[in-house]
């Protein structure tokens, strides 16, 4: 693609199917790094990926030939499926259908790989749910209470 210049910064969100705690400490990091691993051989590039024990958060530069919903499906798909292979869990594991992304400016950046990186220590003081529906409030995406993620209190 000649003479094309991108810099697309997305912020995307998504969830354990039934919003269960399954992201154990003993592979979390480890799937976070895989996650890393399919971004880069999908031509995209991961700038942080963090989450706690029913979500993740990806954020990364989206390739200009890519579709958000293309990148989510593989990432989702690939990282669930390496899961189960592993055995990391009892039973199947898979993602909720679904997810939040949003764009973010060059300058905002560090703001967001600063709030990826503590997911742990923000979430001892809000919840995922919270977390979640003031991101779509924030970007003023209109939504149904029906269709949001599962939230299980």
């Amino acid at each position: 693609m000649a003479n094309t210049y991108t810099q697309i910064n997305i912020h995307a969100i998504f969830s354990v199917q039934g919003r269960k705690n399954l992201l154990k400490d003993n592979f979390r990091e480890n799937l976070f790094k895989y996650i890393s691993g399919i971004l880069k051989n999908n031509k995209q590039f991961p700038l942080a990926i963090n989450g706690f024990t029913d979500h993740v958060h990806i954020f990364f530069e989206l390739h200009p030939t890519t579709a958000i919903s293309d990148i989510l499906r593989i990432v989702k798909t690939n990282s669930s499926k390496w899961i189960n292979e592993n055995h990391f869990i009892n039973g199947h594991f898979s993602w909720q259908a679904g997810y939040g992304a949003f764009s973010y400016s060059h300058s905002q950046r560090n703001n967001v790989i600063k709030y990826i990186i503590n997911q742990k220590k923000h979430h001892s003081k809000k919840s995922f749910k919270d977390e979640y529906l003031e991101l779509l409030k924030k970007f003023k995406i209109e939504f149904d209470d029906h269709y949001v993620f599962e939230f299980y209190e």
